[in-house]
């Protein structure tokens, strides 16, 4: 899903020509282009859409619009690993999450299991 999220813009500078800026979306900051509202601040609260700011938005309705996104899992979503994700979606781990070690509770439980196959049998 692609959504237009609202943050916070921290710094404005210029990139090869380009107005850019650093923006705050709940904490995880992104660049993002200024080039369609050239006239924002540090400060200004934005509306980004894949990369670039759309609108100008006011500090209480980003905030709220942040919470409710974090409250439905939205931001972990879109600026979440991607990898990770994907996997999950796919019902296949994670190749980056470390080997699960097995305790003992797993080697008995496994053990159980083992037992009530040879039994049924």
């Amino acid at each position: 899903m692609c959504l237009a999220v609202p943050g916070k813009v921290l710094s404005v500078h210029e990139r090869d020509g380009t107005l850019m800026s650093e923006v705050d979306f709940g904490g995880v900051h992104k660049d993002v282009c200024l080039q369609y509202i050239p006239d924002v601040v540090v400060g200004d609260y934005v509306v980004v859409h894949v990369g670039f700011a759309i609108q100008r938005l006011d500090e209480e309705s980003a905030l709220r619009t942040l919470a409710e996104f974090e409250h439905l899992g939205v931001l972990k979503e879109e600026f979440g690993d991607g990898f990770a994700i994907a996997a999950k979606q796919a019902g296949v781990g994670n190749p980056d999450a470390p080997p699960h070690v097995a305790s003992n509770s797993d080697a008995s439980a496994s053990a159980a299991t083992v037992d009530d196959q040879e039994a049924k049998s």
